[in-house]
């Protein structure tokens, strides 16, 4: 079965003897190149075990394009592509409030590019926000390993800036002043959970 991602691009799969060697090489060094997903994805797995919060990462839809019947009773998809998300890539409940966020990284080290983001995911985070619901960004700088939690509120302020001719990115400056560094940890690696109840009031 073929997988392909929005830019048609072909999904090829790691190898289960592949997976097992990068695994062990991550834990043998302190848990070194593991991705913002793989961290956020392991924080809250920690959350939901010990029923501190219930955030998941959403799923990518999926847009079938060949299915085989080999038999009446069996369907065998041949290829398939993985579609677009339209909306931010985690959400749950935390403390009765809802909590949803996208969480992008660069390897620029000065500023955060807004080419990373996408219009549908701006224009659900404004919805988010006037559900009355928490919505924010995480943003990492893995040159340096820092992630910065930032309201969407004030990533709406930079994207209109660049909408009306401003620059097409924020400034790590910008970031650091008005979002929160997170500090990395190992249980949980990080603890975003924290900076929510600084950011939006909810240590009552």
């Amino acid at each position: 079965m073929e997988f392909h991602y929005p830019n048609g691009r072909k999904y090829s799969p790691v190898k289960n003897e592949e997976k097992t060697e990068k695994k062990q090489k991550k834990w043998s060094y302190g848990k070194r190149g593991m991705t913002l997903e793989d961290d956020i994805n392991e924080t809250n797995q920690f959350y939901l075990e010990r029923g501190i919060a219930a955030i998941h990462k959403k799923p990518t839809p999926v847009q079938i394009v060949q299915v085989d019947y080999p038999r009446r009773s069996a369907a065998v998809i041949k290829e398939a592509y993985f579609k677009q998300a339209s909306t931010t890539d985690y959400n749950g409940v935390y403390k009765g409030k809802y909590i949803d966020f996208e969480a992008k990284e660069t390897q620029n080290e000065s500023s955060f590019p807004f080419k990373n983001f996408h219009r549908h995911q701006i224009q659900h985070m404004e919805t988010i926000l006037k559900q009355k619901g928490i919505c924010f960004v995480l943003l990492r700088f893995s040159t340096a390993e820092e992630i910065y939690l930032l309201d969407a509120k004030d990533l709406l302020l930079f994207w209109e800036r660049m909408e009306t001719g401003g620059r097409k990115s924020m400034t790590k400056a910008e970031i650091s002043e008005r979002g929160h560094l997170i500090s990395l940890g190992f249980q949980p690696r990080i603890d975003y959970i924290k900076i929510i109840d600084y950011v939006y009031n909810l240590n009552e």
